[in-house]
């Protein structure tokens, strides 16, 4: 028997295309509490007020492919990037301080890869509307902004001085 209405595959059993496949980064913007948008001015993402004149940078997020590799009780593990030009957001130690970088780097090339990639992943934690993104490199410091026209960066301070919940306004 061939294929039959319930079962169009035949043989007992339906064919799925490899999910794998099909796994693209889905994209959108970030805003703080303050209604302050994401921007790149040069290498840089700054915090921004939100407004006609502003264009927000477009973010592109993927879920790890191995998140039983890590500590999944501390939200799921993502990789953030931006679009044009490709960059990926990354936490490094600089001058013994966790900082985070902009790299060029393609978010896919990431996924790909056959481990996790700590310095570039991050847990993410929604609540409601809002998601905390900590960094797995980095225990216990997570993406802030601060005022506006500041860059993003990374606290251990959450809750204190700096805007800690963004929306991930996906498409």
């Amino acid at each position: 028997m061939r294929g039959t209405p319930g079962n169009p595959a035949g043989g007992g059993r339906v064919v799925h295309q490899s999910s794998e496949s099909l796994r693209t980064p889905i994209t959108g913007t970030i805003n703080d509490l303050n209604q302050q948008v994401w921007t790149l001015q040069g290498q840089i993402l700054v915090a921004v007020p939100r407004s006609d004149s502003v264009t927000p940078v477009t973010v592109a997020v993927i879920t790890c492919k191995y998140p039983e590799a890590l500590d999944q009780s501390r939200g799921d593990p993502i990789y953030l990037g931006i679009r044009n030009p490709e960059m990926c957001l990354c936490c490094e130690e600089v001058g013994g301080q966790p900082t985070l970088q902009l790299k060029e780097q393609k978010i896919m090339d990431l996924y790909g890869q056959p481990e996790p990639v700590k310095p570039f992943l991050f847990y993410r934690v929604k609540t409601g509307r809002t998601s905390t993104l900590e960094s797995v490199a980095f225990p216990n410091w997570f993406i802030a902004s601060s005022t506006r026209d500041q860059p993003i960066i990374l606290t251990s301070e959450l809750g204190k001085s700096y805007n800690t919940a963004f929306e991930l306004n996906i498409k």
